[in-house]
């Protein structure tokens, strides 16, 4: 069974606002997408599927992220399609799966992507790995007793001069961009949050924001 704050995470994602810059065009412009919060637990506690992308990969090169993409006509929505990659990607088995609700649609207007964050509980965990070479490197499941310790989270800087974004340093990963923003603002949610130093601001490295680079060069 769902353990009660990932229920009522899903009950209060429907309120939940979504940032300015992150609202879908009106016109219906992007291409839908979804992406799946599997959440389980583990030997720490409660725990969060992220996936290390490929840094030979098209689009967000090298980024950890969630499992997800792009949401085929077969599908029929973004459950099916969010379950379909994380199977494709890390050998998730559905059926293990329990789907408790959606989050709201979220723009990422470098991609040019429509996102919709899945809600899952995985009840019965199976073996996972980079099944897709190609587009994942590796596969880790996140204690989120690591995600909240102030000692593993941060903001960057961007170069461009965006304003400093939340991060986070996790089993060797530095989570930053879409991904940690969604897992900033679920934590906060679900109050597993501590209190951390904002002030702690480093600069975006080189390397990130090269692989980061090619997604504007790819158009």
């Amino acid at each position: 069974m769902a353990p009660g704050w990932l229920t009522d995470l899903a009950a209060e994602a429907g309120y939940a606002p979504v940032p300015k810059a992150m609202r879908p065009p009106a016109n219906g412009e992007g291409r839908r997408a979804a992406v799946l919060l599997l959440f389980g637990e583990g030997p720490q506690g409660p725990d969060i599927l992220l996936i290390q992308r490929s840094s030979r990969g098209r689009v967000h090169a090298g980024q950890p992220a969630f499992p997800g993409g792009g949401v085929d006509p077969e599908d029929g929505g973004p459950i099916a399609a969010a379950l379909r990659e994380a199977r494709e990607e890390t050998g998730v088995e559905p059926d293990g799966v329990q789907v408790i609700g959606t989050m709201p649609e979220l723009y990422l207007w470098r991609s040019d992507n429509r996102v919709t964050p899945v809600l899952g509980w995985w009840h019965t965990p199976s073996a996972v790995h980079a099944a897709s070479p190609d587009e994942v490197e590796s596969v880790e499941r996140v204690p989120i007793a690591e995600l909240v310790d102030p000692a593993n989270r941060l903001r960057l800087r961007h170069p461009a001069g965006i304003m400093p974004s939340v991060a986070f340093r996790v089993r060797g990963m530095l989570v930053w961009g879409f991904t940690a923003g969604v897992l900033d603002g679920v934590l906060a949610a679900t109050g597993f949050e501590q209190p951390w130093d904002r002030s702690r601001v480093e600069d975006l490295p080189p390397d990130v924001v090269a692989l980061a680079s090619r997604d504007r060069t790819r158009g």
